[in-house]
């Protein structure tokens, strides 16, 4: 059954926000109630179709109990009853959906680190194409990516890659990313044409905003530097990378992809906030460990979550045992979406499974 009370607020609310908007408003609020307004709205409409449906199927009810209905009436209602009876499940499983908690994180941009693991040249290289299947899913969804530190691979390829990918609904999406990825392969510099397993690691954590944690200044060391690696006469004339360090944490970060040394600074404390933000949030996580244990994104990057066998030209990711033989269309990232959704469906499907457990 679903929580009937809690529908009537969220109507009563969905009214109370369309009056609001018809007065006069500063901008900020306007914008703020407008976009509640657009987020309710689905729900609302659910909501509606919902009640509508059960009072004609109460109706349909009242008229099979009446004795006096005539046996071809009965026989057209019951036909009616079961469609509507379908009707009325699907509206309320969209209802349920609509319920689940969200993730406060699920609209913030995204930081997204990836990392050459076992492997070697190879590894490196797998953390390009990598980064590369990222970039391209990120521009069927109209995000913007931005690099923000790296360091290349011998042979081509990424050892370290850090980019910010700014778009509504960044996090929802890749968090599911979080993990350990393996490639089988025949390396270009394989003579013998043996098949390799070299893997990279990624990490996607939510962009940490200035109000989420306060950096105390006397905490950080931060250095001014040359820029390394390509940038032609420039990079060696001035002291534009910037290191910081976090002195309780050990954490350290360095920006040198801009010239600018203001801009590099301010990269490296956006980045520095959301290692330490995102190191709070798996404390917080570690502690809720035992009630989440079964949920599918925990953000274990110790587990190996997904293979990229080339010679098979499958894709496989192991906590949902998907296996989609698309893997040039999946590493092009035209194809990642049926993955990422389906790993958000069963997350869906986990949440809703753990809402009816939950006492009422």
């Amino acid at each position: 059954m679903l929580p009937e009370t809690k529908l009537d607020i969220l109507l009563a609310r969905h009214a109370a926000v369309e009056a609001e908007l018809s007065g006069q408003l500063a901008s900020e609020t306007y914008v703020k109630l407008s976009r509640e307004f657009a987020e309710l709205g689905p729900i609302v409409e659910t909501i509606k179709a919902y009640r509508t449906v059960c009072a004609e199927l109460n109706g349909i009810e009242a008229l099979l109990s009446d004795p006096a209905t005539e046996a071809e009436m009965c026989n057209i209602a019951e036909a009616e009853k079961s469609a509507l009876s379908q009707q009325r499940d699907a509206l309320e499983q969209r209802i349920r959906l609509h319920l689940i908690p969200k993730d406060a994180m699920d609209e913030r941009n995204v930081i997204l680190e990836i990392r050459a693991g076992t492997g070697g040249d190879e590894a490196s290289l797998f953390a390009g194409d990598l980064f590369r299947m990222y970039e391209r899913y990120a521009a069927t969804q109209g995000w913007k990516v931005e690099v923000i530190s790296i360091s290349e691979g011998t042979m081509g390829g990424y050892k370290e890659i850090i980019a910010e990918i700014r778009g509504r609904g960044a996090f929802a999406k890749l968090k599911f990313e979080s993990g350990v990825h393996r490639v089988q392969r025949v390396p270009q510099t394989e003579a013998s044409g043996r098949i390799h397993t070299s893997a990279a690691t990624v990490a996607v954590l939510p962009e940490a905003e200035d109000v989420d944690l306060a950096i105390n200044e006397a905490d950080l060391r931060i250095d001014t530097m040359r820029a390394g690696g390509a940038g032609g006469q420039h990079v060696n004339k001035t002291e534009s990378a910037i290191r910081i360090t976090h002195i309780p944490s050990g954490i350290v970060v360095a920006v040198q992809e801009d010239r600018s040394q203001h801009k590099n600074r301010a990269k490296a404390m956006a980045l520095l906030r959301t290692k330490l933000y995102d190191a709070e949030r798996a404390r917080l996580d570690a502690e809720r460990a035992a009630e989440r244990r079964g949920q599918i994104g925990s953000g274990d990057r110790s587990e190996r979550i997904r293979t990229y066998n080339f010679p098979q030209g499958r894709v496989t990711d192991h906590r949902i045992n998907m296996t989609l033989y698309k893997l040039p269309q999946i590493i092009e990232g035209e194809a990642l979406g049926e993955i990422i959704n389906a790993l958000v469906t069963e997350n869906q499907a986990a949440l809703l499974a753990a809402q009816d457990d939950a006492p009422a």
